[in-house]
Formats: C-alpha cells, structure tokens, sequence
C-alpha cells in the first residue's frame, strides 16, 4: 500500500486506460497517449492574444503543459512536450498562432518551450507521489510546474533580448511574467482541479 513516500511511484490517470479491453500494449498506450498531449499544447497555442510591448504572448499552452504532467507522470508528460517541440521545430504549425519552425522554436519564447518540457516533468513526478489525488495538492504541484515554466523564459528570454531579468520596466520580469500571472493563476487553478475529480470519478465507478 502506497503511504505517500517519495520512493514509491502510484499510478496516474494514463495507467488506468484499459489496455486489454482496448486489444492495445501499454506501449501503444502510452506512445498515443504521449502524441495525444502534444497535439493538444499544439492546440492550446493556436489561443494567442498578442499584447504588442512583448514579444511573449497569451497562449493556452500552460493549461495542457500542466494536464500533461498530471496526466501522464513525468516521463510521458516530458516526453510529450518535447515531441510537441520537436514537431514545431521542424516545421509544423505548433507554436503560438500557427507559427512554426526552427527560428520560431529557438527564439526569444525558446525558455518556456524548455520549460515546458521541465514543468510537465516535475508536475507529473509530483502526480506518481499522489499528488494528483486533491485539489490541495495538485495545485501546489501546478503552482510549481507553473514557476518553472516562468523561470525558465524569464532567464532565456532576459538572454536573447539582452536586458535585465529583474530590474526595470524593461525587464524579462515585467515583459515574461508580470502580464500573464493573472491569467495563469486561473489556468493553474483549473488545471488543479481536473485529476482530482477525475481520480473522483474513477473511484465512483469503481464501487
């Protein structure tokens, strides 16, 4: 019985498809599974709202970055967000606004591509430890997921643009972060409470 240890990996949501009812392996699950995230970040991106001071626009993507981890685990979850990269890198139509491509995908939002592919790691890490199972803490794991993918675009952004991270209103801060914390304390707060009421779901059924 999993007591919450730290050691101790649970199953998440993608475990629990029925691979034998569906006459599917688990790798074919999991590689579906995995395309199937990626496919809706690249969605999620077509939401764009250009805001015209920054070069960094509002997106969908951290909703589905965020579900992926606490969807998948940590391996699937990364690994679908790096195929969602790599499949914009080479030119598919992925990124904000039906943008694509190698300098599209190494440009001045570079950070938070990276960051996503951290972010749905560790989100999906915190998921294997049960965190997923309440909405207490699945939004401490979003909420972390989140400051990553933050971190890390503030830093490259702050690098490729060549200004300050912190200082000034012409900083990686107030161009990367300070715009869209409003809108992703939402995000976050729905993406929390998604894997809690469906593990709801699946225990009702489950009587």
């Amino acid at each position: 019985m999993n007591t919450g240890s730290p050691f101790v990996v649970s199953p998440v949501l993608a475990d629990l498809l029925p691979v034998r009812r569906l006459g599917v392996t688990e790798r074919v699950r999991d590689a579906v599974a995995v395309i199937g995230f990626a496919l809706l970040t690249a969605l999620a991106a077509q939401v764009k709202i250009n805001l015209g001071f920054t070069p960094v626009p509002i997106t969908g993507q951290t909703f589905a970055v965020l579900l992926a981890g606490g969807t998948l685990g940590m391996s699937r979850g990364a690994a679908s967000q790096a195929l969602y990269w790599a499949m914009g890198l080479i030119g598919l139509p992925f990124f904000a606004g039906g943008d694509g491509g190698w300098e599209s995908g190494t440009g001045a939002t570079m950070g938070y591509l990276a960051g996503f592919i951290v972010a749905s790691a560790l989100v999906g890490y915190m998921a294997e430890r049960r965190a997923d199972r309440n909405v207490i803490t699945s939004l401490a794991a979003m909420t972390m997921g989140s400051v990553v993918i933050y971190a890390m675009g503030a830093v490259w952004l702050a690098f490729d643009l060549g200004i300050p991270v912190a200082n000034g209103d012409d900083s990686a801060l107030a161009l990367g972060v300070t715009p869209f914390l409003a809108g992703d304390v939402l995000k976050v707060a729905i993406a929390s409470a998604v894997t809690p009421s469906a593990w709801l779901l699946v225990s009702r059924f489950r009587r």
